[in-house]
C-alpha cells in the first residue's frame, strides 16, 4: 500500500468494446434465424344489428312430468300409451300451432318434477326424436313433495 500523499488517483476505465461485440453477435443472430413475411389484410366479417327486425319466438311445446309419472303436454294430460305415442301427442300439439297453423320444428321444453323418474324424461327425449323435433330444452320443478 502506498501512503503517500498527493499522489492522484487514476479515473478509472470503462471500456465498452466488448458490450459492443456481443451485442452485435447477439443482434446478428436475431437477424439469421428470425423469418419476416408480409401478411395481407384478414377479412373479418363484423356483426351488424338492425333493430328493425323482431326476433320471433318459436313455439314452444311444454311437457310436464310430475312425481306420480303423468304426462301433460301444452297443459293437457295424456295417457301414456309408450314412446310412439306421446310421439303423436308431440306431433298433435306441433298441428295446433300458433293462429292455428301447424309448426315444422317446435321447441319442446320438459317441466320434470324433481322427484320424477330419469326413465320419464328419457321417454320424452325418445318421443320428440321419433316425432322429428330436434330443439330441446329443460326445467325443473323443485317445490313438490313425495
Amino acid at each position: 500500500m502506498d501512503f503517500r500523499r498527493g499522489r492522484k488517483r487514476e479515473d478509472p476505465e470503462i471500456n465498452l468494446i466488448p458490450f459492443i461485440d456481443v451485442l452485435l453477435v447477439v443482434l446478428i443472430f436475431l437477424m439469421v434465424s428470425t423469418t419476416y413475411s408480409k401478411f395481407t389484410e384478414l377479412q373479418i366479417t363484423l356483426p351488424t344489428a338492425d333493430a328493425d327486425k323482431v326476433a320471433e319466438k318459436p313455439f314452444e311445446i311444454n311437457v310436464t312430468i310430475d312425481a306420480k309419472g303423468n304426462y301433460t303436454v301444452n297443459n293437457t294430460p295424456v295417457s301414456f300409451n309408450g314412446v310412439a305415442g306421446l310421439a303423436d301427442d308431440l306431433k298433435t300439439a306441433a298441428r295446433q300451432g300458433p293462429n292455428g297453423q301447424p309448426v315444422a320444428d317446435p321447441v319442446i321444453i320438459v317441466n320434470a318434477d324433481q322427484f320424477a323418474m330419469h326413465q320419464m324424461v328419457i321417454n320424452v327425449l325418445e318421443a320428440a326424436r321419433l316425432a322429428g323435433y330436434d330443439k330441446l330444452t329443460f326445467a325443473a320443478q323443485t317445490g313438490g313433495k313425495k
